[in-house]
């Protein structure tokens, strides 16, 4: 899509920080026209102050997502601005952590506000828009959670699983249009704001639990599909692995989920809580990194540890094929 004669016009929205952003910069690299949108004014605006640096077209459409009139508004920016759109990457979304019995009612409802009806939304602008011109790539952000849940976060889960059933229903829907293309990227953990940021009704600081990854290996992945659709995308080896292990023994991974990312998550010691950005965004300035790629966190784990993990479910597979044969 991305070529000397075209240049391709994307819509990012949650691209004042975080994936966002850093997926704006390297379209920009790639000489694109771009709609940044989010909350945040400012940052949204020196986002694309950094875009037109980097040798893209950019425009800063601040947005909340929530807002569906808003979100079909900046379907028409584009549009009106670009002549198109190539490809919309529903990307804005926030965290929460806490218990479901902790959890307010009133915030478990923004977490699906933000996070599946604002790509609802972002599908509601791109899609007619892909159909009028026969072609388009949509791009929904659902995370690897969203295929391997987690505790501390049901709202969260909750919201990723059913990205992931609504970009597979919009592909079946649009099976009789080539040119049409949904795409779903699964992140593991990656280095941005995000858990700066995430609601806390949990009562202990949150954390990033590595292996903790870059966020411009996320925007890499979100530019390549942008040439080369493909359906689901699994970015960070211990996603991989860990969809691979959930497959071959549920059960056994449920266990070490529960177990493994309560800890991972949530540190030892005691924190405030407080909403975070569900319903404000939060101005702490933060750009593209969380820094969470530092000491104990900085994006590796041993490789026997990732081997051990791959190989237990593995070796209970082998071993149940063993016994029923």
């Amino acid at each position: 899509m991305i070529s000397k004669t075209h240049r391709p016009v994307v819509v990012v929205t949650g691209a004042s920080s975080g994936i966002g952003r850093a997926t704006a910069h390297e379209f920009a690299r790639q000489g694109a026209c771009l709609v940044l949108a989010a909350r945040r004014s400012d940052m949204l605006e020196e986002a694309a102050r950094e875009c037109r640096e980097l040798g893209g077209t950019a425009i800063a459409v601040p947005t909340d997502t929530t807002d569906e009139a808003a979100v079909l508004a900046l379907g028409r920016a584009a549009v009106e601005r670009f002549g198109g759109i190539d490809v919309w990457f529903n990307n804005a979304g926030v965290g929460i952590f806490g218990r479901f019995e902790d959890l307010p009612t009133e915030a478990w409802r923004r977490v699906i506000e933000v996070n599946l009806f604002g790509y609802v939304h972002g599908a509601k602008a791109a899609l007619p828009q892909f159909l009028r011109q026969g072609r388009g790539v949509l791009i929904n952000n659902a995370s690897i959670v969203g295929r391997l849940a987690k505790p501390d976060s049901t709202a969260y889960a909750t919201s990723k699983f059913a990205v992931r059933g609504f970009s597979e229903a919009l592909r079946q829907e649009l099976l009789d249009q080539d040119g049409i293309h949904v795409c779903t990227i699964l992140p593991s953990v990656i280095d941005t704001p995000f858990f700066q940021h995430a609601a806390n009704f949990s009562g202990r600081r949150v954390r990033a639990a590595p292996p903790v990854y870059t966020a411009q290996k996320v925007a890499r992945t979100v530019v390549a599909l942008a040439d080369r659709p493909r359906a689901e995308v699994v970015i960070g080896g211990a996603g991989k692995v860990g969809a691979l292990a959930k497959r071959l023994a549920p059960g056994l991974m449920t266990r070490i989920n529960g177990r493994a990312l309560h800890r991972g998550f949530l540190a030892p010691e005691p924190a405030p809580t407080g909403p975070g950005a569900l319903f404000e965004p939060v101005r702490d300035g933060r750009a593209v990194d969380g820094g969470w790629r530092r000491g104990p966190n900085d994006g590796g784990v041993p490789l026997a540890t990732v081997l051990a993990l791959a190989a237990l479910p593995l070796g209970l597979a082998a071993w149940r094929r063993w016994r029923a044969a």
